[in-house]
């Protein structure tokens, strides 16, 4: 290391910041976060600096040198420079060094004796990401992987720890206190404060320190959207759980890459789910995850999309509390949307299409097909998951319930993976074209039936010729 990574207190400390503009005022956010005293060095007005710099200045949070004095950077601990002016910087860097400021002069590395770091920001826990200054787009790279990883609502949980300590230490024997602390960082009060429960959080805490003793870990079940493939499409909180996991049960159409976030040690169970198989029977599932979680583990049953559409979320979830388990669902973008935007072809238009409808191409053995008139309406997008290997059947339901045989049909198969296939086609020539392009699951087929389809065809329909007026009068007088 060129550079010693280390946290200032800067309670106490001044910090100037030398320049007036945007970037001094980055620098200036940065600053509010800590306690020091700041100090704007820089020409003119308030009225002529950044909106931002002026206000701190305003309200009395800074106060203002237009030009160096002597006592400018008396006291001083950190310096940032940011005038835009190379001689100028350099002047007012060896003025800052002699009265023993540390100096960061913006854009100029070679003038610098700190380094601005990267920074995730969940106070009073801060990460700091550096790369002394060879890779500051890589650092900022790492940050945003970082922010990912780490909730919002982890910073009040570490401050609840920390007023909490001492009374850890009177209450807690030694031996103990590490094995708390595991539990209280993750167990059933960290989940509790990261679901908003902060006061549940801190009742939990408060209990197991009057008992003395951590409570036995608790089972959890967390149903984990893994999105449509691509690792970047998780979302946060699914990441987080995955990091929790003491076990991660996995469906087929899990992405290698997805896996790859979870913790090292947690034991992976692939489950083989797919269409019309599975390696392990629901039931068996069911029964699995429930016996892990019975044992004080954190289970995620990671499932391809969104748990809540078309992920049999429903059996896994009344296995659990009958068992008495606390369970979660983790939502993550199911496959239509995925496909929407690979297409960039929004699900809803306004004047064409204000109905979405999601349904299966398949059921399970022995139950009745689904039920597609209801989704033959002029206005109406259908998104049909599981549909490939009955494309056949689907075109002739739909065009039989009065879906136009012409109604335009996108298939996405693999989505937002490095398989990604995309097909156009019109409904009538749905089952032709996926075994022309071979296309198989997983896929998307969309149907879209927009409401000018339906308006041009009551236009171009043939209309009854008028009765001969000797016929008239006959229905007439009937």
């Amino acid at each position: 290391m060129k550079t010693f990574p280390m946290f200032l207190k800067m309670a106490g400390r001044r910090v100037v910041i030398c320049g007036t503009g945007e970037e001094a005022a980055r620098k200036a956010r940065l600053v509010l976060k800590t306690e020091a005293a700041l100090r704007i060095l820089g020409p003119g007005a308030p009225g002529d600096m950044d909106p931002e710099l002026a206000g701190l200045i305003a309200s009395g949070r800074a106060d203002h040198h237009a030009v160096p004095r002597p006592d400018t950077f008396a006291a001083t601990a950190l310096t940032f420079i940011a005038t835009g002016c190379p001689g100028l910087d350099a002047s007012l860097a060896d003025m800052a060094r002699r009265h023993g400021a540390v100096v960061n002069v913006v854009d100029r590395p070679e003038m610098c004796d700190a380094t601005t770091p990267s920074i995730v920001d969940r106070d009073p826990l801060v990460v700091a990401i550096g790369t002394e200054g060879a890779a500051p787009v890589l650092g900022r790279a790492i940050k945003t992987e970082i922010e990912t990883m780490l909730s919002p609502r982890l910073g009040p949980f570490v401050a609840l720890a920390g007023r909490l300590r001492d009374a850890v230490a009177a209450h807690i024997p030694h031996r103990q206190r590490r094995g708390f602390w595991e539990w209280a960082f993750t167990g059933e009060a960290f989940r509790a404060h990261l679901a908003g429960r902060e006061r549940a959080a801190a009742e939990i805490l408060k209990d197991a320190i009057a008992n003395g003793t951590a409570p036995a870990p608790k089972g959890h079940i967390a149903l984990v959207g893994a999105g449509p493939g691509a690792r970047d499409l998780l979302t946060m909180r699914a990441v987080q759980r995955l990091q929790q996991a003491d076990v991660i049960f996995y469906d087929r159409l899990v992405e290698p890459e997805v896996l790859e976030l979870a913790r090292r040690d947690a034991d992976r169970v692939y489950v083989g789910k797919e269409v019309g198989a599975s390696a392990w029977p629901q039931a068996h599932i069911d029964r699995v995850i429930v016996a892990e979680a019975l044992q004080g583990r954190r289970v995620v049953r990671l499932k391809s999309g969104d748990p809540s559409v078309l992920g049999r979320a429903t059996e896994e979830l009344t296995a659990a509390r009958a068992a008495g388990i606390e369970t979660e669902i983790v939502p993550g973008i199911t496959a239509a949307s995925a496909a929407a935007a690979a297409l960039q072809k929004p699900l809803t238009e306004r004047g064409e299409i204000d109905t979405f409808a999601l349904t299966t191409g398949q059921c399970r053995p022995g139950d009745a097909a689904p039920s597609r008139a209801r989704l033959a309406h002029p206005g109406t997008t259908v998104a049909l998951y599981m549909g490939i290997e009955k494309a056949e059947q689907i075109s002739r339901d739909l065009i039989a319930a009065g879906t136009p045989p012409k109604a335009p049909v996108d298939i996405v198969a693999a989505v937002s993976t490095t398989r990604e296939r995309r097909a156009e086609c019109t409904l009538d020539r749905l089952a032709e074209t996926v075994v022309a392009q071979g296309l198989t699951s997983p896929a998307i087929v969309f149907v879209r039936y927009p409401k000018s389809m339906a308006a041009e065809a009551a236009q171009t329909a043939p209309r009854a010729e008028p009765l001969p007026d000797t016929l008239r009068s006959v229905v007439t007088a009937a």
